[in-house]
């Protein structure tokens, strides 16, 4: 059987098993309103979504820090979009965009915030992976 049709059967079968509903977020500057005293980001950028994705622990990979005086646990997650949801190259994924799970079937990763911290990229992959890690 050719590449071409194992990878396209390989894609298929991997949307299949994405059940979240996740946005890729490029952050943007900081901006306070001081009537309201909300923060928000108007330059903030959406590169995906809302959309399928695949939210999944790398459980191997938690690990604690301080900060500040206190002990922080960061949980390391795969996330997993479809391969066609690519964005061009001038919205070229890096360490620090956000993904943010916007419904899972999961209520615990509804509403978690992901950072990226490294992409996957490869010719022969089945989905197109990021690997994250959750701050809070």
């Amino acid at each position: 059987m050719p590449l071409d049709t194992l990878l396209a059967a390989g894609r298929t079968a991997h949307e299949a098993l994405m059940v979240d509903t996740v946005r890729l977020v490029r952050p943007g500057t900081d901006v306070y309103d001081p009537v309201t005293g909300a923060t928000t980001q108007p330059d903030a950028r959406v590169l995906y979504g809302p959309g399928p994705g695949r939210v999944k622990p790398n459980v191997v990979q938690d690990h604690g820090k301080e900060a500040g005086e206190r002990q922080v646990v960061l949980r390391r997650y795969q996330v997993a979009l479809p391969w066609s949801a690519m964005p061009l190259a001038v919205d070229r994924v890096v360490a620090g965009d956000q993904v943010i799970v916007a419904a899972s079937p999961d209520p615990r990763l509804a509403g978690m915030t992901l950072w990226v911290t490294s992409v996957e990229e490869s010719s022969t992959a089945t989905a197109w992976r990021l690997e994250t890690e959750d701050r809070s």
